[in-house]
């Protein structure tokens, strides 16, 4: 839809303006109608600008202001990572997308995965094209959420060391084991070990110790205290096996009984990094 400054009525210019210069280019029905005034009138508003490619609507009750530098298309799409926190609260970006945001991944994740502790209706949405995931997770495993700027705007992401445990817990979410494997040698020297023994006694599962503690042995990771970190591991981690890779066959492949791991896949991977 071809439109320009021109299709703007005088009042919906002094919104789009006046919003975007408080910041809110992203927001609310609510908060429209702080503007508008009636909740029926504002509907219409909106409608209207979303229909003149002025708004996109991205929930029911949330929409973004699309700029005049988005083109006569009114073609747009703000930073997925900007967005998240509007779809649903809390949230942060986890998992691969965490990974890839703090650089311990060369693969870039075609979804966007937010983490909460609130159910979506929906656990997967597209919007502005782009795929979303939303993982819901208990109280206990919701914690080192880290705000960051991206080009001014906040965005909330879990921290390192949380990223770390989370991929080591849901390897199925982070683009499978060997992206932890590459994480561990990529950030092992930005990473604070002390904070991920944190994290990791906070954790309500002990999984995370045994695919941790057998990646950094297997890898020869250079660790600060390695020796005694990873006996105070072993002895935090429970009892029974875990897969290395779930989702696999969760019944095949030899057993590592000093991490209570089944090798369930094939470990040529393993051979990158080590001692330096």
């Amino acid at each position: 839809m071809t439109q320009n400054i021109n299709s703007l009525g005088p009042k919906e210019a002094n919104f789009l303006s006046t919003f975007s210069s408080q910041g809110k280019k992203i927001f609310t029905s609510k908060e429209a109608r702080s503007f508008w005034g009636a909740a029926s009138y504002t509907a219409n508003v909106l409608d209207r600008l979303k229909t003149k490619g002025w708004l996109q609507r991205l929930e029911p009750g949330t929409y973004m202001i699309i700029p005049l530098e988005a083109g006569p298309e009114r073609a747009w799409s703000e930073s997925s990572l900007v967005i998240a926190p509007h779809l649903i609260q809390p949230a942060t970006i986890a998992y691969w997308s965490a990974l890839h945001y703090w650089h311990m991944t060369e693969q870039i994740p075609q979804t966007v995965f937010v983490q909460s502790t609130r159910r979506k209706h929906h656990r997967e949405k597209e919007i502005l094209g782009i795929p979303f995931r939303f993982v819901t997770v208990v109280d206990s495993k919701f914690f080192n959420v880290t705000k960051r700027t991206l080009h001014g705007k906040p965005i909330y992401v879990t921290d390192r060391e949380k990223t770390i445990v989370d991929a080591a817990d849901r390897p199925d979410l982070s683009g499978g084991i060997a992206q932890l494997a590459q994480a561990l040698r990529t950030a092992r020297n930005e990473l604070s070990w002390e904070k991920l023994d944190g994290v990791l006694g906070r954790w309500p599962t002990k999984t995370p110790y045994k695919r941790i503690g057998y990646l950094v042995e297997s890898m020869q990771l250079p660790l600060p205290e390695k020796k005694q970190r990873l006996s105070r591991w072993r002895e935090a981690i429970s009892a029974g096996i875990s897969a290395l890779e779930p989702g696999r066959k969760q019944d095949e492949g030899h057993i590592i009984t000093r991490w209570g791991i089944r090798i369930n896949i094939e470990e040529t991977w393993l051979s990158a990094g080590g001692e330096q």
